[in-house]
C-alpha cells in the first residue's frame, strides 16, 4: 500500500497536467523525487516529454546496504536507451527527444533484504526556447528606439536565467550527496556499536571463565565453579 502511494506521488510530481482538447502540446516540467525502494522490488516512472528537446536524467541511491539499484530508460516506443546493473549513481541525456512518455525503472529484485533510498532528477531543455525569445523580440522593435538593443538583453537574461537553473542542479546534487554520506555514516556507527558490544560480551564471558577454571585448579575449601 505505502509502494502505491509513493508511486502514484511520484507519478502526481513528475507528469504534467493534462490540457483540454486543442490546447496544444503539454508544457516543459523538470521534476525531482527521492522514494524508497523496498528489497525484491522494482518501481517505474513516466515522464511526458516534447519532440526536439533534450532530457537529462540522473539518480543517486543515498541509503540502503550496497548503495547500489538497477537502472533502465525506454523510449516512448519502447526503445531500450539505457540499462545499468548494480550502479550507485548515473547521468544519462537523451537528445532529440521523441514526443511521448520516457519510462524510467529502478530494480532492486537483486536484493532480498536491503531496501534502497533512491534519489533521481529529470531536467528538460527546450530547444524551441530560442526561436520564442526572438519571436518576442521581434515584436519589440524597432531597435533604433531603444537605447539598449534587445539582443544584449536577451543574451543577459538566457545567461542569468541559464546559471541560476544550473546552481539549483547543483546544489540539488549536493544535497542528495550529503544525504547518502550521512546514511552511509550513520549505518557505519551503527555496525561499530554492535561488534564492540560483541566484542566486550565475548571479553567478559572469557574473564569469567578463566577465573572459574583457576578456581578448580586450586580450589581446597572453596565450592566449585558450576
Amino acid at each position: 500500500m505505502a509502494a502505491g502511494m509513493a508511486l502514484a506521488l511520484a507519478l502526481w510530481l513528475l507528469l504534467p497536467p493534462v490540457g483540454v482538447g486543442g490546447a496544444g502540446p503539454p508544457p516543459i516540467q523538470d521534476g525531482e523525487f527521492t522514494f524508497l525502494l523496498p528489497a525484491g522490488r522494482k518501481q517505474c516512472f513516466y515522464q511526458s516529454a516534447p519532440a526536439n528537446a533534450s532530457l537529462e536524467a540522473e539518480y543517486q541511491v543515498i541509503g540502503g546496504a550496497g548503495m547500489d539499484v538497477d537502472f533502465t530508460l525506454e523510449s516512448p516506443q519502447g526503445v531500450l536507451l539505457v540499462s545499468e546493473a548494480r550502479k550507485a549513481d548515473g547521468v544519462h541525456t537523451v537528445e532529440p527527444t521523441e514526443a511521448g512518455d520516457y519510462r524510467l525503472c529502478f530494480d532492486n529484485s537483486f536484493s532480498t533484504i536491503s531496501e534502497k533510498l533512491v534519489f533521481f532528477e529529470l531536467i528538460f531543455d527546450s530547444l524551441q526556447d530560442d526561436e520564442e525569445v526572438e519571436g518576442w523580440a521581434e515584436a519589440v522593435e524597432p531597435e533604433e528606439m531603444l537605447d539598449v538593443k534587445m539582443e544584449d538583453i536577451k543574451e543577459s537574461i538566457e545567461t542569468m536565467r541559464t546559471r541560476l537553473e544550473r546552481s539549483i542542479q547543483l546544489l540539488t546534487l549536493l544535497r542528495a550527496l550529503e544525504a547518502r554520506d550521512r546514511n552511509l555514516q550513520e549505518g557505519n556507527l551503527e555496525r561499530v556499536n554492535f561488534w564492540s558490544a560483541v566484542n566486550v560480551a565475548v571479553l567478559l564471558l572469557v574473564a569469567v571463565l578463566q577465573v572459574c577454571t583457576l578456581k578448580r585448579f586450586f580450589q581446597d575449601k572453596h565450592p566449585t565453579c558450576t
